[in-house]
């Protein structure tokens, strides 16, 4: 039980973050998914591709959406090996910690990339 509160509180921070998110770039009507390393440029000037906001702010939540769901009912229809009983909240803590710092990081590179293009 304690991992689908675990599992649904990490969705719950992710959907808030897109929330905030779309509101804070609701003037962007695409917002930018991919950026390539460049050593003459800097990261934030080199966008490859952008998505509509709409789906470029849900793709990383629906993701960690449908990774912790099946994070969720593994736990509850798989047996763990003998020693590893304990292991389930720790790795669910840690996915779905790196799931919030690729959202964090994303929000972080579309804001920097916006504010460079403004200048």
């Amino acid at each position: 039980m304690i991992v689908i509160i675990f599992a649904a509180a990490i969705g719950v921070i992710m959907i808030v973050l897109s929330v905030r998110a779309n509101s804070r770039f609701q003037q962007e009507q695409k917002l930018p998914m991919q950026w390539m390393l460049s050593r003459s440029r800097p990261l934030s000037s080199t966008v490859i591709w952008s998505a509509p906001r709409v789906f470029a702010l849900s793709l990383i939540p629906a993701l960690a959406i449908l990774v912790l769901s099946l994070f969720a009912i593994g736990s509850f229809t798989l047996t763990p090996r003998p020693g590893q009983e304990g292991m389930m909240i720790p790795a669910l803590i840690f996915i779905g910690g790196i799931f919030l710092a690729v959202q964090i990081l994303h929000l972080w590179l579309i804001a920097k990339t916006l504010r460079s293009t403004e200048q």
